[in-house]
């Protein structure tokens, strides 16, 4: 994956710099490595369900007693919660401290506002369809578990799946003994065709990398510069210091250790831009050159695809605060504080994959009194962007799995 990624990088900006906005190029990523990419996008999607459900009612019945549920169920709500706010905490610091809104030329922020339009004018149509605070809540107990999955409806399929965990562990019997084999049965099937797909990842990283870079250089990246490394500082601090600091003080582990343990699940993270599809590799990071107890490792990393996104939650502070500082619109602490909290809770609920944060930043923006049709300023790099939180988020689950593992000596 490491030298799909180089290769990719390097071929792409070649070819940006070589060829630039030549007819051939657009049409080898629109046929040839755009559609290979979300091939293998679809197959991982494909089978991202069935993981997701098997691996978190295996990981629930595998605890066996309610206690044990308990305690790790609450060690990783614990860690959670610190970790997503003390993101957003360093995001709105750097923000503020930086203050990239002030910088950015008029000029290039309209262009990029009038070429973002028809993405902005989506994005509030969607964030226009998201249920109020209260139908959210209730919506996360689905009415069909088998319509929820349908919908992609991860949130509300994780509840159903600890359902069933907590239902196996209640009830011991001949008959839940087999039902629970089964769903062991099928988390090896799907397990060995994710074994499969992933073998085609090094070539779809690259050709990820060569959409990004071919399409765009790093044009974009220089005219919102402020922008975009006012989020690289937040997302490299969070993962550098913050994650290095609480493995050590929750796990005991060498950071160095962990982070080269996990830089397969880094690269599929950054490459996909998506948690749920890096959820495979993620498990099998966990459980092998991390060597984290298996049942703690599918019960924390399925949850957290979803519900631990401190990359995102980071984001979303940055986006809203930068926006802010552009249209002039200043913020008191008490509406920064709950621009906070609604990040916070953003990152909980976004969906898991590639820009599901940006119809949550459109709500915020509409709130605070920034025009929410702003966000179109930052679609040109929000894939950039996107591939950067994401592999936070999932170097964030991992961590959060080390500390809930604890100081116990790790699994041979």
């Amino acid at each position: 994956m490491l030298a799909g990624f180089a290769v990719g990088l390097v071929a792409g900006l070649i070819v940006n710099l070589a060829a630039g906005d030549a007819a051939w190029v657009k049409a080898v990523t629109t046929h040839v490595t755009g559609p290979f990419g979300q091939l293998f996008l679809r197959l991982l999607f494909m089978l991202v369900i069935p993981l997701l459900f098997a691996a978190l009612v295996t990981g629930v019945a595998e605890m066996k007693d309610l206690a044990q549920l308990r305690r790790i169920g609450l060690r990783t709500l614990a860690f959670t919660v610190v970790l997503s706010t003390l993101s957003v905490i360093v995001a709105l610091a750097l923000v503020n401290l930086l203050r990239p809104g002030e910088g950015i030329d008029p000029a290039t922020a309209r262009q990029m506002l009038a070429e973002g339009g028809t993405g902005a004018g989506a994005i509030l149509r969607e964030g226009g369809k998201q249920p109020g605070a209260m139908d959210g809540v209730l919506a996360i107990i689905p009415e069909n578990p088998v319509r929820a999955a349908a919908d992609g409806d991860i949130l509300a399929l994780m509840v159903f799946a600890l359902a069933i965990g907590i239902g196996l562990v209640l009830v011991r019997s001949e008959k839940t003994e087999a039902f629970e084999r089964a769903i062991e049965g099928l988390l090896e099937i799907v397990l060995r065709l994710i074994g499969l797909v992933i073998r085609l990842a090094p070539i779809a990283v690259a050709c990820f990398m060569f959409n990004l870079t071919a399409l765009f250089g790093v044009d974009l990246l220089v005219r919102l510069g402020a922008f975009v490394g006012t989020v690289l500082a937040a997302l490299l601090f969070q993962l550098i210091v913050v994650y290095s600091a609480a493995i050590v003080l929750a796990a005991g582990r060498n950071p160095l250790h962990f982070y080269r343990a996990i830089q397969p699940a880094m690269v599929m993270a950054f490459s996909t831009a998506s948690s749920n599809a890096t959820l495979p590799t993620s498990l099998e990071v966990a459980e092998g050159p991390l060597k984290l107890p298996r049942q703690v490792a599918r019960f924390v990393l399925t949850i957290g695809a979803t519900a631990n996104q401190n990359g995102t939650a980071m984001f979303e502070g940055v986006t809203v605060i930068f926006l802010a500082q552009f249209f002039g619109v200043d913020l008191s602490l008490g509406q920064q504080a709950m621009v906070m909290g609604v990040c916070i809770l953003g990152g909980v609920g976004t969906a898991g994959v590639p820009a599901g944060s940006l119809p949550v930043i459109a709500l915020i923006l509409g709130m605070v009194g920034v025009p929410p049709a702003a966000i179109g300023i930052v679609l040109g790099v929000d894939r950039f962007l996107d591939m950067c939180r994401t592999t936070l988020n999932v170097s964030g689950d991992l961590a959060i799995a080390t500390m809930v593992a604890g100081r116990r000596p790790p699994r041979n």
